[in-house]
């Protein structure tokens, strides 16, 4: 089984602590978002990788060595502003971060996401490519690999824009083209002059035609590489052409206190305070506890 620290939510930023409790009592608990009176447990003896994904690897980076498995890390680092993204911390301290893991996990197993790009009057095309290639230019010889998306349509997304009025903030506008033209070549030509590949994951535009490589977030290669093991295809994303290895997240929507305007997995900006203040580091749900009437079930695979 692979874990997923976590597509849900931050729990490096957040919830580290929680997170290495939960590792030391070998177990962990996680409720069926579709089902809330479902619960799956975890134990570690049956984990064979930990794929961490966060904006803020910080808060657990002196406790990697005590993690007895195999670790990759995904670091997203955006160029966006406070109006954007709130409570992301430094950009110059997450990229110092990212070169402390480096050495700690190993280039081959860090990957950047910038992710996702959006477009307006602010974040134009080329903004962005000079964004682009100062992170490389500060992260050459620390990293190889970076991710790229384009930011989608999701409802919760809609909900956000409202929310910051990208129409008279922002002037958020689809992309053209043209825009992937530019971005495309120019971070190709970046990448390759810093060592680095970039490519998309779970996109309907990958850019290859433009240089990007072809690829996914966790390869069936790369979890072979680390674990010995093979795995499934990530199922529910197979119509969309994603070839990811299929892993189980521990996180929980609505939970993540960056409030990034861009956001999928928070929906409702008083539920996520709501669930961070029902969170209990000693817990093994990462919200909440669990309760009398709670169906528990040991999860394998």
């Amino acid at each position: 089984m692979i874990l997923n620290v976590s597509g849900r939510t931050d729990v490096v930023a957040f919830y580290s602590e929680w997170f290495m409790n939960r590792y030391k009592e070998g177990f962990i608990d996680v409720r069926n978002p579709f089902n809330q009176k479902l619960v799956s447990r975890i134990y570690f003896e049956d984990v064979d990788l930990i794929l961490f994904c966060t904006k803020n690897p910080m808060p657990i980076i002196k406790r990697l060595a005590e993690i007895n498995k195999p670790i990759i890390f995904h670091v997203t680092i955006t160029p966006y502003k406070k109006e954007i993204e709130p409570n992301v911390p430094s950009k110059r301290k997450i990229i110092d971060s990212v070169k402390e893991i480096s050495k700690i996990v190993g280039i081959e197993n860090l990957i950047i996401r910038y992710d996702p790009i959006l477009l307006s009057d602010k974040y134009t095309p080329e903004y962005h490519v000079k964004a682009f290639k100062r992170l490389c230019s500060l992260l050459n010889g620390s990293v190889n690999k970076i991710i790229v998306s384009f930011i989608d349509d999701y409802k919760n997304v809609r909900k956000n824009e409202k929310a910051l009025n990208y129409e008279k903030l922002l002037n958020y506008r689809a992309f053209t083209e043209d825009d992937y033209r530019v971005i495309g070549t120019n971070f190709s030509k970046i990448a390759k002059e810093n060592n680095m590949t970039v490519q998309t994951c779970f996109e309907e535009r990958n850019l290859t035609e433009y240089g990007f490589v072809k690829g996914e977030c966790l390869s069936h290669e790369s979890a072979y590489k680390l674990t010995g093991k093979t795995y499934k295809s990530w199922v529910a994303r197979k119509e969309r052409k994603c070839n990811c290895v299929q892993m189980v997240d521990v996180g929980v929507y609505n939970s993540c206190k960056h409030f990034c305007k861009y956001c999928y997995a928070n929906f409702d900006e008083k539920q996520v305070n709501n669930n961070y203040l029902n969170h209990d580091k000693s817990s093994s749900l990462l919200i909440g506890k669990p309760e009398t009437d709670d169906i528990i079930k040991r999860r394998v695979k």
